[in-house]
């Protein structure tokens, strides 16, 4: 039998209307939306459901917006085929849900947690002061080593897959690397539509609040491992509160996640939640990964039927 892991989207996955088909259609799913919309005091469902698309995309609530759904999915692929994954990850905000489907953070707290990461990401750096970039075709050395040379803060973000790393930082230390990256042979510079220059260290006032709030979070033992952004490693409830705090300002290993994964005899991987993002990071990372992704009713029963 293959061993399967979920694996669960972070920011960006958003979009109206999701999960409205799942909710319409299952029990499980609209009890997870209504202990979301109770716990948050606002109907996030209807945001979800409806839009509008600006309001969803504010950090504070596509945080909340995803872990609902991509933790509501997980429940309902577990309830309706019996499978319960060997291990799990999650980019960023998705290493919360991964937690929680795991059983090792409470679902509420988590709600409500990631509302406020959300919040405190947005709130450190001043809006238009930062800015993030996707750079394609090159080596990650190369891009590390840029972001050495150029003045200001611009650091590597995401290892999303190979040839392919985010940087994070000040606006014009991003608009030099991009610059620099293009002279050096890059063949595509993305800039990102984002909030604020996450994971990198200009996020450290927002890893300090998260920190404080980490410390009133309560942490069980897993039903499966759930592998860190920040080192890889499986997460340990005792351990659980630092990473996640250092985790807002820190690198996504996403790309060496993906490969600890297979490592650990992976050999399908089903995206669990809002968007088909992470297959595509997968599949330039690593060979004959079976792949499925989760976040409509159609998509249910073809796990059912296949898995």
């Amino acid at each position: 039998m293959s061993k399967i892991a979920f694996i669960f989207p972070g920011q960006g996955a958003q979009y109206p209307g999701m999960g409205r088909e799942l909710w319409a259609e299952f029990g499980l799913v609209r009890e997870y939306f209504a202990r979301a919309d109770a716990a948050l005091g606002f109907s996030l469902s209807k945001l979800c459901f409806e839009g509008p698309r600006e309001e969803l995309t504010l950090t504070g609530n596509a945080q909340p917006a995803i872990l609902t759904l991509s933790c509501a999915v997980a429940a309902l692929v577990e309830a309706e085929t019996g499978i319960v994954p060997a291990v799990a990850a999650g980019l960023s905000l998705g290493e919360y849900s991964a937690l929680v489907a795991a059983g090792m953070l409470d679902f509420e707290a988590a709600v409500c947690l990631v509302a406020r990461r959300g919040r405190y990401m947005q709130e450190a750096v001043a809006a238009g002061a930062g800015a993030m970039a996707a750079i394609f075709g090159l080596e990650a050395a190369a891009v590390e080593e840029l972001c050495r040379q150029v003045d200001g803060i611009v650091e590597p973000a995401n290892y999303n897959c190979p040839g392919q790393l985010v940087v994070s930082g000040e606006k014009q230390a991003v608009a030099a690397l991009a610059a620099a990256a293009k002279e050096a042979g890059a063949r595509r510079v993305q800039f990102l539509e984002v909030s604020a220059p996450f994971h990198c260290s200009l996020l450290q006032p927002a890893a300090g609040k998260l920190a404080r709030d980490l410390q009133q979070i309560e942490f069980r033992p897993g039903r499966f491992p759930v592998l860190s952004n920040v080192d890889t490693a499986e997460v340990t409830p005792e351990g659980a509160r630092e990473l996640l705090a250092r985790q807002v300002a820190s690198p996504v290993l996403w790309e060496q996640c993906v490969r600890g994964l297979a490592a650990m005899g992976v050999t399908t991987m089903v995206e669990v939640g809002p968007g088909r993002a992470l297959s595509g990071l997968v599949r330039k990372t690593v060979k004959d990964m079976r792949l499925f992704n989760v976040e409509t009713p159609r998509d249910v029963s073809k796990v059912k039927e296949e898995l």
